[in-house]
């Protein structure tokens, strides 16, 4: 993943995007291309139109902050966007070296801390899981592993939310809003490749589910990008019917590049009691309840 061509397509998809109206232009007519033009984008930025087609060509080692907020407010950035052009930013002069992870982040090289698998299992309400920005599964409570029974069932998932999402066909049944699920995954995955371009183990997911996923390939090339942090998903689970859980992620100061995620459900609601099964059923794995098709 070079970081000028990611630079590149990120600006001009960004760019593409916004409408003349929303950026508070007029229409105009006979536009060839979506979005605004190079020289729209420029006057927004207060810059030349040469220098802002030098940025759009990749070009971003050694700018200023003060123009990358320019050229934030000129394509309307959200937050994540924000930051992930901050992100390429920095990988383009070498300074990202400060803010990358201290260490690779692999199922096969990181374990958790006791003290850390004894909080996931003091969480008992709903299933809480470690994963890293490749999607990988680190360590998880015993609802998790239940909860995510799909995924650990398929060997070739290697316990990797994104894969199991656009490889395994369990998928489909598990997240019953797919599309979303499916933008969300690669919306982390292209936010952890502009956080940390040189993670060999990314590159080598984002191949693997290229090249064996339509679905994933199309959205990869949208350059779309997330923050992760609180929200609400609907699920299929095989053995307790349906779920509508709220999950909660936060980043794990003691340990830079991992996320703790928590899924929990509204007290008293279908979803809580389809989670007091799961968790019986995770006691007793032998006796497992009649599969449902609702909480």
């Amino acid at each position: 993943m070079d970081n000028r061509e990611e630079v590149r397509e990120f600006l001009t998809s960004r760019r593409a995007k916004i409408t003349p109206e929303r950026a508070g232009l007029p229409p105009g007519s006979r536009r060839r291309v979506p979005g605004l033009r190079r020289s729209e984008v420029a006057a927004l930025a207060d810059m030349s139109v040469e220098y802002y087609a030098k940025l759009e060509r990749g070009n971003l080692a050694g700018v200023s902050p003060s123009v990358l907020e320019a050229l934030a407010r000129a394509l309307n950035l959200d937050d994540a966007e924000r930051a992930h052009l901050l992100n390429l930013a920095q990988a383009a002069d070498g300074t990202d070296v400060l803010t990358r992870p201290r260490r690779r982040r692999t199922k096969d090289q990181w374990r958790p801390h006791r003290s850390l698998q004894w909080a996931l299992d003091a969480i008992t309400a709903g299933p809480a899981f470690v994963r890293n920005g490749r999607m990988d599964i680190l360590a998880a409570n015993q609802l998790a592993r239940a909860f995510y029974a799909d995924v650990y069932a398929t060997p070739g998932n290697q316990a990797n939310l994104a894969r199991f999402n656009f490889l395994d066909p369990a998928s489909r049944r598990f997240y019953p809003d797919w599309d979303q699920a499916a933008d969300i995954a690669v919306a982390i995955l292209r936010t952890e490749a502009g956080r940390n371009p040189h993670d060999k183990d990314l590159h080598d997911l984002v191949g693997e589910l290229s090249t064996r996923s339509d679905e994933f390939r199309t959205r990869w090339g949208a350059h779309n990008v997330r923050h992760h942090g609180t929200g609400t998903k609907r699920f299929h689970h095989h053995a307790v019917g349906d779920l509508t859980l709220a999950y909660e992620g936060l980043e794990m100061a003691a340990e830079p590049g991992l996320t703790l995620t928590i899924y929990t459900a509204e007290p008293e609601s279908p979803s809580d009691e389809g989670l007091r099964l799961l968790a019986s059923w995770a006691a007793t794995p032998q006796t497992s309840p009649t599969p449902h098709s609702s909480g």
